[in-house]
């Protein structure tokens, strides 16, 4: 099995603050697919990695140039 070196998995919490939303906006992006999630732990807890979240951000600034072109 492998493991992530490097960068921590965040949580739901820290996900919200990075992208200034609410919570349950992670939740529900997450449950749309959204945001790509990996359940940890027997309660299924959520896990973001810190690349994937920063691979959203990319992609929805480049979108927001385009419609500004």
């Amino acid at each position: 099995m492998s493991r992530q070196v490097g960068r921590p998995m965040l949580t739901t919490s820290e996900v919200a603050y990075l992208l200034n939303l609410n919570i349950n906006t992670v939740r529900r992006w997450s449950n749309h697919g959204i945001l790509k999630t990996y359940r940890v732990g027997s309660r299924g807890d959520r896990r973001f990695k810190q690349e994937d979240i920063e691979v959203f951000i990319n992609e929805q600034l480049q979108g927001a140039r385009r419609e500004l072109r």
